[in-house]
């Protein structure tokens, strides 16, 4: 899938989009950089104590960020029938906004042809959070979406405006002793 190079620069220049996820709307960036991820907090009004969520394309991208993990998760989220995230211990080389306190952070392999020409184009992992103002429903359309947001983030990418979209992730945590704990399901 070829994008717009205006999306493109925007997350290589730290910059926040809207875009359509594997799941429902989403404000994204670069999770490496710190400066675009507490643009996010802002844009939603969102506590600085909560974690994000993040794309990536594969085990390999996810092995560069979590030294560490279960081989379990390989399973789990090869046998998954939708959408899944893991919550992985122990992350490291992220923005630190993308963690939540105890280290651990929220990863999807998405299998979405624009998520994925988006985290290969800039070869990082993608923040995922909703697009909405924290504690409000999340969209699942493209005009669910507050113009507050729409007008703050600096680049939309606009595909699927016109498409309803599905419902977050299941998440689940797996602990270092292989121990999984649902979050949402």
């Amino acid at each position: 899938m070829v994008l717009d190079q205006t999306i493109i620069e925007a997350l290589k220049n730290g910059k926040t989009i809207l875009y359509p996820t594997d799941t429902i709307w989403g404000i994204g960036c670069d999770a490496t950089n710190e400066q675009a991820c507490q643009r996010i907090l802002e844009i939603k009004q969102r506590p600085k104590d909560k974690s994000f969520i993040l794309l990536v394309d594969s085990f390999q991208m996810i092995e560069k960020y979590i030294p560490e993990f279960p081989a379990v998760c390989y399973d789990l989220a090869d046998l998954a029938d939708k959408p899944l995230t893991i919550i992985y211990p122990n992350a490291q080389g992220l923005a630190p906004s993308v963690l939540a306190e105890d280290g651990s952070v929220g990863i999807r392999i998405t299998k979405d042809p624009i998520c994925l020409a988006l985290i290969r184009s800039i070869r990082l992992p993608l923040v995922s959070t909703s697009a909405n103002i924290s504690g409000k429903p999340f969209p699942t359309n493209f005009s669910d979406i507050n113009s507050a947001i729409k007008q703050q983030v600096e680049a939309i990418l606009e595909l699927k405006t016109n498409e309803q979209l599905s419902t977050p992730s299941q998440i689940i945590k797996i602990g270092l002793d292989s121990s999984i704990q649902v979050i949402r399901s």
